[in-house]
This record gives C-alpha cells, sequence and structure tokens, in this order.
C-alpha cells in the first residue's frame, strides 16, 4: 500500500513537469475573459427573467 502511494507521488511530480503554465499575461487574459463572459451572462439571464415575471404578471392579473 505504502508503495503504491509513493509511486503514485512520484508519477504525480513527474506529470506536473510536463505542464505547460500559462504566462501572467495569458492567465490575467483568460481570467477577465471568464469575468466578461459570466457578467454577460448574468445580465442576459437577469433581463430574461425580468421580462418573464413581468409577462406571466399580465398574464395572470
Amino acid at each position: 500500500m505504502i508503495k503504491k502511494v509513493v509511486n503514485y507521488i512520484k508519477e504525480s511530480k513527474e506529470e506536473i513537469k510536463k505542464v505547460i503554465w500559462p504566462s501572467k499575461k495569458e492567465a490575467m487574459t483568460y481570467t477577465l475573459l471568464v469575468i466578461s463572459v459570466s457578467l454577460v451572462l448574468a445580465g442576459f439571464l437577469g433581463l430574461l427573467d425580468f421580462i418573464l415575471t413581468k409577462i406571466f404578471q399580465l398574464i395572470i392579473a
């Protein structure tokens, strides 16, 4: 069991060395892109919710 754990840790270290990490600029760009898309989507869904709520209020009332 211990041998398996040690082997797992060694293999994990080797795989981490193979990873190509993004540069600081790339990470910042992708982060801002994700935040922007999330805000736009949240605004769209909020607007859609507002419109549908008003439509249903007109139908029910």
